[in-house]
């Protein structure tokens, strides 16, 4: 078997009951940037959506749920202050998030919220590249 052409995870996905209630979610609530939001299929039936975090390379595609019913997925996105974050998203309101960031020895902060459709999202601290 020869070795993995693939060098990268570019696109990770959740499905979503209504794509538009999603955007809204990602861009506003969390301050996510669009970066595709574009029609396909013979009639123009089918919509890729794509979101992510300010200078991120990986994007979030935001799909409806095929053949059942959306959420139950999760990624992990990274920060240098969770608590920041954390403080900054409890300011706007209107996000399912643990109530404070989890400080286990061997582990990373972090902490977890949810998006309206259940996915689930892990917020860990990732100190600066020196």
């Amino acid at each position: 078997m020869s070795p993995t052409t693939v060098n990268n995870i570019g696109v990770a996905m959740f499905a979503v009951a209504d794509q538009d209630a999603a955007l809204a979610f990602y861009t506003e609530k969390l301050g996510y940037e669009v970066r595709s939001d574009s029609r396909f299929g013979e009639n123009g039936e089918y919509r890729w959506l794509e979101v992510a975090p300010p200078g991120s390379a990986a994007r979030l595609a935001l799909n409806p749920p095929m053949g059942g019913q959306p959420g139950g997925g999760s990624i992990g996105v990274e920060t240098p202050d969770a608590r920041a974050e954390h403080a900054r998203l409890t300011a706007i309101g209107g996000v399912d998030l643990d109530p404070e960031p989890a400080d286990a020895p061997g582990a990373p902060l972090l902490f977890m919220l949810r998006d309206p459709d259940g996915n689930h999202i892990a917020v860990v601290e990732v100190p600066p590249t020196q």
